[in-house]
C-alpha cells in the first residue's frame, strides 16, 4: 500500500513537472509572439517617420533601432520555448542581423559617394524641421537652395572630370539623389499655398534646384565603369550577376546547406527522370523518341481566343474535385468562394507569358493588338495541357490557399521566402504526378513542361549569377531544352533578370518543392502523419524556411547557435 501510495505521489510530481513546463514554455512562446509583433509595428512607425531612404538619418536610427531588437531579443528565455517558439527566435534574430548587414553595405557605398551627394545635404535639415510643422522664413529657404543649385553645378562641372564608378556605387548615388529630392518635395508640399510668404519666396527657387537635381542625377547616367556595366548579348536583357559570395550568402540566409554546383547536379538529375518519362509519354502518342514533335502536337491544343478563362475554370474544378476526392487537404469554404480572375495585360506578358496567381489568377493570353506571332506564341504555351499542373499551383492548394491560410494562421510570422510560397506550390505538382492526376500522354507532356522549366530555372539562373551564362544563352536553353516558345523565353529571362525578383527566386520552385517532398516522405510516408494532416500542419505554420518546418513538425532540438543542416535531396 506504502509502495502503490509513493508511486502515486511520485506520478503527481511527473504531472505537476510536466504541466508546469507547458506552461513555461506557452509563456515564452507568447513573449517571442509579442516580441515580434511590437517590433514589426515600430518598424512601420519608425519606416514612415524617417521615409527618406538612404539618408544618414535613416540609417543610424535604423541601425539604432535593429541592436536594440537584437539585445531584447536576447533577454528572452530561449531554452523554455517549445520549438516553435525557438524557430521564432532564431528567423527573427536571423533577419535582424540581415537588416544590420543590408545597412553595413549601404553605409559603405554611401561613404564612398558621399562628396557627389554633399550639396544636397542641407535639404534632409529643412525636412527634419517640417515633420513637426515648424514655421520656415520663406526668405531664408530661398537663400538656401539657391545656394545648393550652384554648389550642385560646380559638383556637375568637377563630376565631368572624375574618373568612372562602379555600376553599384551609381545606383546607390542616384538613390540619394532621389532621395534629397524627396525630402525637398515634402518640404515644399507643406508649406505651398498655405504659407504666403513661403510661396512667395521659395516657388521659384524650388524648382530650379529640383530641375537641378534631377540633371544632376542623370549626369551619372555617363559615369559607369564601362567594366561594371553588363554588356547587350543581342537580347536586349541587361541585369546584374551578383557573383559566386553573395549566391553563398543568400543560401545560408535562406537554409540551403548546398553549393551552386550542388544544386545545378540535382536539377540535371530531376531533367534525367523528365527526359524517361517524356519520351515514354512520346512513345504512346506514336511519336517514338521524338519528344518534340509529341510536344508541337500538344502546343496545338490550345483553345480559341476569347475561351481560355472558361478553360482554366474546367481545369481548377478538376484539380479542386481531385484534391476532395483524395482527401489530401482542407479547403476553407471561404477560400474556395474568394478567388477571382484577370488577364494579363499585352505589356505586362512581356514578362509573365504563363499564369500568376494568389487570390487572383491572372491569365495570360494574346490580345486583339497583338501580332500574329505573339498571339501564336502565346497560345502554344499556354494550352490546357500544359496549364494542368499550373491552375493548382496557383490557386489551391497553391498561391491562392497559402494567402488565406497565412492571413488567418500564425500570424506574428512573416518570414517570406519563394522556398516556402514557391516551393509548396511546385510540391503540389510533384505530388499529384506521382496520384496519377494526369489522364494521358498529352498531360503528362504538359505536367513534363512544367517540371523541366523548373530544373531549367537552376541550371540557367545560377549560371547567369555565376557569371557562366548570358541572357541569350538563358534563353537558348529554355527553348532548346524545355521547348518553350522564344517569345515566352526571353519573358522568362527578363522577368528572372531585370525585375524585383532576387537572386534565388527562379532556383526556389524546384528546391523547395524537393524540401516538401522529403519531409512529405519522412512524415506521411513512414505512417507518422496522413496526407492531410501533413499538409494542414504545414498550412497552419505560415510562411518560413522549410527547414524550419521541419524543425516544427518533427520537434527537433535547436540551438541558439543553430547552422541548417538539412541535406533533403537523396536520389
Amino acid at each position: 500500500m506504502k509502495k502503490a501510495l509513493l508511486i502515486l505521489f511520485f506520478l503527481s510530481l511527473i504531472n505537476l513537472s510536466n504541466a508546469q513546463a507547458v506552461k513555461g514554455q506557452a509563456l515564452a512562446d507568447h513573449e517571442i509572439a509579442e516580441l515580434m509583433i511590437r517590433q514589426r509595428a515600430d518598424n512601420g512607425s519608425l519606416s514612415r517617420y524617417y521615409f527618406v531612404k538612404n539618408s544618414q538619418e535613416r540609417r543610424e536610427r535604423f541601425k539604432t533601432f535593429f541592436m536594440d531588437c537584437l539585445s531584447q531579443l536576447d533577454q528572452l528565455p530561449f531554452s523554455d520555448m517549445s520549438t516553435s517558439g525557438k524557430v521564432d527566435y532564431l528567423l527573427t534574430k536571423r533577419d535582424l542581423e540581415a537588416q544590420l548587414h543590408r545597412l553595413s553595405v549601404e553605409e559603405e557605398e554611401c561613404r564612398q559617394m558621399e562628396k557627389w551627394a554633399l550639396p544636397g545635404a542641407p535639404i534632409y535639415e529643412l525636412e527634419k524641421i517640417r515633420r513637426r510643422g515648424k514655421q520656415m522664413d520663406g526668405q531664408e529657404v530661398a537663400k538656401q537652395l539657391t545656394e545648393i543649385e550652384k554648389k550642385l553645378h560646380l559638383a556637375t562641372k568637377e563630376l565631368a572630370e572624375s574618373p568612372n564608378f562602379p555600376r553599384n556605387l551609381i545606383k546607390r548615388v542616384q538613390g540619394l539623389i532621389k532621395g534629397q529630392r524627396e525630402a525637398l518635395e515634402s518640404v515644399y508640399e507643406f508649406y505651398q499655398g498655405y504659407d504666403p510668404l513661403f510661396s512667395w519666396w521659395v516657388s521659384r527657387p524650388y524648382l530650379k534646384l529640383d530641375t537641378a537635381l534631377q540633371a544632376y542625377s542623370k549626369r551619372f547616367d555617363d559615369k559607369v565603369d564601362p567594366k561594371t556595366l553588363p554588356k547587350d548579348d543581342g537580347s536586349g536583357i541587361i541585369g546584374t550577376a551578383v557573383g559566386r559570395k553573395e549566391l553563398l550568402r543568400l543560401m545560408a540566409y535562406e537554409q540551403i546547406p548546398y553549393s551552386p554546383e550542388e544544386l545545378m547536379d540535382i536539377a540535371n538529375k530531376e531533367f534525367a527522370w523528365c527526359d524517361k518519362e517524356l519520351l515514354k509519354a512520346s512513345q504512346e502518342m506514336g511519336f517514338g523518341d521524338s519528344w518534340q514533335a509529341a510536344q508541337e502536337k500538344v502546343k496545338q491544343s490550345f483553345v480559341p481566343a476569347g475561351q481560355q478563362p472558361e478553360a482554366m475554370l474546367e481545369l481548377y474544378h478538376q484539380s479542386v474535385d481531385f484534391l476532395k476526392k483524395h482527401d489530401l487537404i482542407s479547403i476553407p469554404p471561404i477560400a474556395e468562394e474568394s478567388w477571382r480572375m484577370r488577364m494579363i495585360s499585352p505589356e505586362r506578358q512581356l514578362i509573365s507569358p504563363f499564369f500568376l496567381g494568389g487570390e487572383v489568377l491572372q491569365i495570360s493570353y494574346p490580345t486583339d493588338e497583338m501580332d500574329h506571332e505573339a498571339k501564336m506564341m502565346s497560345m502554344r504555351g499556354n494550352n490546357p495541357h500544359f496549364s494542368r499542373s499550373t491552375v493548382h499551383h496557383e490557386l489551391i492548394a497553391g498561391h491562392h490557399l497559402q494567402g488565406f491560410m497565412n492571413r488567418r494562421y500564425q500570424t506574428h510570422r512573416r518570414f517570406s521566402t519563394p522556398f516556402w510560397t514557391e516551393g509548396w506550390a511546385l510540391y503540389w505538382e510533384l505530388l499529384l504526378w506521382d496520384m496519377d492526376f494526369p489522364r494521358s500522354p498529352e498531360d503528362r507532356i504538359g505536367m513534363l513542361f512544367w517540371r523541366m522549366h523548373r530544373c531549367a530555372r537552376i541550371i540557367f539562373s545560377l549560371n547567369y549569377h555565376l557569371g557562366e551564362w548570358t541572357p541569350q544563352t538563358c534563353i537558348d536553353f529554355l527553348v532548346d531544352r524545355v521547348g518553350h516558345e522564344r517569345a515566352n523565353a526571353e519573358g522568362e529571362v527578363r522577368r528572372s533578370f531585370t525585375t524585383s525578383y532576387p537572386p534565388l527566386y527562379q532556383l526556389a520552385y524546384m528546391t523547395g518543392g524537393l524540401q516538401f517532398y522529403a519531409l512529405k516522405e519522412e512524415l506521411v510516408e513512414s505512417g507518422k502523419m496522413t496526407y492531410k494532416e501533413f499538409h494542414d500542419a504545414v498550412m497552419q505554420e505560415n510562411s518560413m524556411p522549410v527547414e524550419m518546418v521541419r524543425a516544427i513538425l518533427t520537434n527537433q532540438r535547436l540551438t541558439k547557435n543553430f547552422e541548417s543542416n538539412w541535406r533533403f535531396y537523396n536520389k
